[in-house]
């Protein structure tokens, strides 16, 4: 798109300077040439008009009296009847300009100038024409690349926006391009940001209502159905225990539909590198904080990694360390560790303020909850965010504010460019 731009831009400004360069050349060219003949003529006709004010006077021609009008590099010729020629000045030798002018008694004068400087001074405004032309494609390469910079950066930052809302990133972003268009596509995805958001808490607090019921039925009637396993009539414990066989396949079949819907939600997770990427988080973050007086440290163990969406975890730790900005105060803390388990990585924010109020920590995670007149949202997506990648997000420290973010270790296999062994091998 830069490119398209850029390109058709400087077509439109080369084909100007062109159409109007080549007629301006050839018009300067001209004009050179006529300004220099006009001079030749009005001087030529001042000095005829010299001698003939002598000759009227019965005085004889001379010349060397007029020789103030005549240029080194010009030859001045008066030609006689019946007399031999007078000449005055540089003998020239090649391509002239000459000027002419009538004297009395059928004389004439003529006034010769060496085509040399003239071609110099044509060439000279020949090629300021063309610098001038080069300048102007010159300030249209400059104004194009601006514009195009200034088109395709936003445009650059629509597509990422609807990049991570694909990735399931529903953060409303208030950054506009002061272009009507650009504006009108930022508004429609912050919409469409808020609508996806909405319908995503719904689905998931609908098969996890759904679930929760289901399997509380489910447990019932197999509570039953063991009960009646031990009934003393035969037909009733076989029709028992066939109702238990197929009470526990509606069971496995339950836990078949929800792991099928949470590999839905993970399906764009991968291995992520945490040093890495928390690096680059934390430097977006850093200079923001010092501009307010406070640092922000990095603790993270090397080679650690776990397996999440990027774009969702750059996400959910802008979301928490955010809040530790707006709501907590002194030095903010992002570290990454080994969880309790070889299958759980936990990354922890953390600040010196004074903590979570007891009654906001109940509903801490509740959407429209916010103990600061936020709009009490980004908690809520930060953690169906890390849920949507199989992980979970906790209040685990009121004093200080402490959210630990519990994400699951890629298995070996999913690391790219390592070659693992299909089948195991003693050691």
């Amino acid at each position: 798109m830069r490119r398209r731009i850029l390109l058709a831009i400087l077509l439109a400004v080369t084909v100007t300077a062109a159409a109007l360069g080549i007629p301006l050349g050839v018009t300067a060219w001209e004009l050179v040439h006529n300004m220099t003949r006009d001079e030749l003529n009005t001087r030529a006709e001042r000095i005829a008009g010299n001698i003939d004010e002598r000759m009227a006077e019965g005085e004889e021609i001379d010349l060397g009296r007029v020789r103030l009008a005549v240029r080194e590099d010009e030859t001045l010729t008066v030609r006689l009847p019946d007399r031999q020629d007078l000449y005055y000045g540089a003998e020239t030798d090649g391509e002239q300009i000459v000027a002419r002018a009538e004297l009395v008694d059928d004389a004439t004068l003529e006034l010769a100038a060496p085509m040399g400087p003239l071609r110099a001074r044509q060439t000279q405004v020949t090629i300021a024409v063309v610098l001038l032309a080069v300048l102007s494609v010159g300030t249209g390469t400059v104004v194009a690349t601006v514009t195009a910079r200034r088109l395709v950066r936003p445009l650059r930052h629509v597509a990422e926006r609807a990049s991570r809302l694909g990735a399931g990133d529903f953060r409303s972003d208030s950054r506009r391009y002061d272009v009507p268009e650009l504006d009108q596509v930022a508004e429609s995805l912050d919409t469409s940001a808020r609508a996806l958001s909405r319908l995503v808490h719904r689905e998931r607090q609908l098969v996890g209502d759904v679930s929760h019921q289901l399997r509380s039925r489910l447990t019932a009637v197999q509570l039953r159905l063991d009960a009646l396993t031990m009934h003393s009539d035969p037909d009733v414990v076989e029709d028992a225990t066939a109702a238990q066989e197929q009470a526990d396949e509606l069971s496995q079949v339950l836990d078949e539909l929800l792991a099928a819907a949470r590999a839905a939600r993970e399906s764009d997770a991968e291995p992520v590198d945490l040093p890495a990427t928390l690096s680059r988080i934390a430097e977006e973050w850093r200079e923001m904080l010092q501009s307010e007086g406070r640092t922000l440290k990095l603790r993270v163990a090397d080679g650690l990694m776990a397996r999440a969406t990027p774009a969702r975890l750059r996400e959910v730790i802008g979301v928490l360390l955010d809040n530790a900005r707006r709501h907590g105060s002194g030095t903010v803390t992002l570290s990454a560790r080994r969880g309790d388990g070889d299958e759980t990585v936990l990354v922890q924010v953390t600040d010196d303020g004074p903590g979570v109020p007891d009654a906001l920590v109940p509903h801490m995670f509740d959407r429209g909850v916010s103990g600061a007149g936020s709009t009490g949202v980004g908690l809520a997506l930060a953690r169906a965010l890390v849920e949507a990648d199989g992980g979970r997000l906790e209040l685990s420290g009121q004093r200080p504010a402490t959210f630990s973010v519990f994400l699951r270790v890629p298995k070996s296999t999913e690391i790219a460019g390592v070659d693992w062994p299909s089948t195991p091998s003693p050691r």
